[in-house]
């Protein structure tokens, strides 16, 4: 049907609709007017020149007089169409529509490929909202943390007589909680910047203004992704160069572990024997003699470079806090116990000494299932009487077999998952 509406047809109702007989026309334009009756009637073609000519005295954009242009106007404003059938508007309506009025043609097209191009952008947000663990992670923090401020002003409000040590607790709280909120927000905003990027900059464990209430957990794990989770060669890192003296006790105490591990399994050894048997945690324990958290531990701290599967690590106390984590792809796990408890690393506390192996995947059809290795064990020496501590320790690697994956969700708030019998709140999405 596009095809239908011509340049000569489109100079013809321009020509009228602005009041001009063929022979004033004509006459602007150096031509005769019975030539000009031809090209009207599209039984004579328009070159360049007469084109932009007629356009000028037309007061029109010369594209819009152009007969190839009819399916690139047309073709929107038939999309814009379908989109109310109610309306039931002729096909025919529009063809005259670009015809007669080609300007007010155009504006429809260009408002339908703007209204086409925000429902694709609403539609990727709302698919990062739904699926991006790491804007789970900064939205949990969110909602957490601003439930902890309510709950602390609420007792504040509600008993006036309060001790006075007590108030000043309280109101560090909300100080302390108020700064992480404020770190959490900006956080969270740049994630769903989608042309946004973070990352550390000046010195070592220095973040931007936008992350300066980071946590000196988060804060160490940054150290660590720039030095990719490698601290085994040469002498022991000093951290001299990193902000904050909580964060640089957490680093010399998990490099101090670090050490350890890669002093009772030697990489000279452990690598080959860790090839020998495919990375399988189970069976390098097995065949070594050591603990399985031990394995599990040694095998995310490999050096890059090497031939070994892309792996991350999550470790958890008896409460259920992340205390330390490598992401890898997809995975990442939402701080302060918010994450779901389908993760093997939190099942693992419910059975000490028992090591789990799963294949999950989070929601979405393009996320990568992942084979997870967990166990929780006592931490620190045994005494009599003591109540030994648990911690929990899982390794995650993209998945190699054809196993089918179970569901595990970023968290509740923003879970897509239907049905779950250990959903905690209803899910924002």
């Amino acid at each position: 049907m596009a095809d239908r509406v011509l340049t000569g047809t489109r100079v013809r109702n321009r020509r009228l609709d602005r009041g001009m007989s063929q022979v004033d026309l004509a006459r602007a334009l150096g031509i005769s007017g019975s030539y000009l009756n031809l090209i009207e009637h599209n039984r004579r073609p328009v070159g360049a020149k007469l084109l932009a000519g007629l356009a000028q005295a037309l007061d029109v954009d010369a594209q819009m007089l152009e007969g190839i242009t009819a399916a690139s106007v047309l073709a929107p404003l038939y999309e814009a169409a379908a989109a109310f059938p109610d309306l039931a508007l002729d096909a025919d309506t529009a063809e005259d529509l670009v015809a007669r009025y080609p300007g007010w043609a155009a504006l429809i097209a260009a408002q339908q490929a703007r209204i086409t191009r925000l429902e694709e952008r609403t539609d990727a947000l709302s698919n990062r909202l739904a699926h991006d663990t790491q804007i789970a992670t900064s939205l949990h923090d969110v909602i957490s943390t601003a439930t902890a401020i309510r709950a602390t002003a609420s007792i504040l409000v509600e008993s006036p007589d309060l001790d006075a040590d007590w108030q000043s607790r309280f109101h560090r709280n909300i100080d302390t909680d108020s700064a992480r909120l404020a770190h959490s927000s900006q956080a969270l905003l740049g994630f769903l910047d989608m042309d946004g990027a973070a990352g550390l900059t000046g010195k070592r464990g220095a973040r931007p203004e936008a992350d300066r209430f980071a946590q000196p957990l988060e804060q160490a794990e940054a150290v660590m992704a720039q030095m990719q989770f490698y601290i085994c060669d040469g002498a022991p890192p000093t951290f001299d160069d990193v902000n904050g003296a909580a964060t640089r006790a957490l680093l010399h105490s998990w490099a101090a572990e670090v050490a350890h591990d890669c002093a009772a399994l030697p990489l000279d050894t452990f690598l080959p024997l860790a090839r020998s048997v495919a990375f399988d945690p189970a069976r390098i324990a097995a065949r070594s003699g050591a603990a399985l958290d031990l394995v599990l531990r040694r095998l995310a701290h490999l050096p890059p470079g090497t031939d070994a599967p892309m792996m991350g690590l999550a470790r958890c106390d008896a409460a259920g806090v992340v205390t330390f984590q490598k992401p890898v792809l997809d995975f990442r796990l939402a701080r302060s116990g918010a994450a779901c408890p389908l993760w093997p690393l939190y099942q693992a506390l419910s059975q000490p000494g028992r090591a789990l192996r799963r294949v999950v995947r989070l929601p979405g059809p393009a996320r990568t299932p992942f084979e997870c290795f967990a166990i929780a064990m006592p931490q620190g020496d045994a005494g009599y009487g003591e109540t030994p501590r648990i911690a929990a320790t899982m390794l995650v690697r993209p998945s190699r077999t054809d196993e089918a994956p179970d569901p595990v969700g970023p968290g509740c708030r923003v879970c897509s998952v239907a049905g779950c019998t250990s959903r905690r709140h209803p899910s924002l999405v």
